[in-house]
């Protein structure tokens, strides 16, 4: 069963998340920037943690993005929130092909998902698949309410910061 849940941004540049069965969750949007770039926003922390956080969020801000980008490397993003203390992700990199694909888990919790990012070239735009897998349909419903729903404003976000960094 696929079921659309929400598609943002532009016509040309719209987000489209879809739910896939009881554990699935299928992101994509095309990109105006090369592979390359689009890639580096993914991979390199100076520039993830400028898109990640949703602006939305008022109050929520990326303190620390430790990221080892390479097939057993390992990543730790720690958030804080005005009036909290601050809240850690973690996980490791199970799969990483530089400018194709980048395969993580999200271990802060027995509810994590597997994530896969892929990257696909079309003639100087680049095509991302977000691609979520979750152990049991609750942690998907979770995700939904959370997390997930964010994804179409970081996306957003992401759009800016590749149109002012370049090639």
């Amino acid at each position: 069963m696929t079921q659309q849940v929400n598609s943002a941004g532009g016509a040309q540049n719209r987000t489209s998340v879809e739910r896939r069965g009881d554990r699935e969750l299928v992101v994509t949007r095309t990109f105006n920037a090369p592979l390359s770039t689009v890639y580096r926003a993914w991979s390199q922390p100076e520039l993830f943690q400028r898109w990640w956080v949703p602006k939305s969020v008022s109050g929520v801000s990326l303190v620390s993005c430790d990221m080892d980008v390479r097939t057993g490397g390992k990543y730790r993003l720690e958030f804080a929130a005005t009036g909290s203390d601050t809240m850690a992700f973690y996980g490791k990199y199970l799969e990483v092909v530089p400018n194709e694909r980048i395969v993580w888990t999200n271990d802060e919790g027995e509810e994590g998902a597997i994530t896969t990012v892929t990257f696909e070239d079309q003639g100087g735009r680049t095509l991302v698949n977000f691609h979520e897998v979750y152990p049991s349909k609750e942690a998907l419903e979770e995700a939904l309410q959370g997390s997930a729903a964010a994804l179409p404003e970081q996306l957003d976000q992401l759009d800016e910061l590749l149109s002012s960094i370049g090639e």
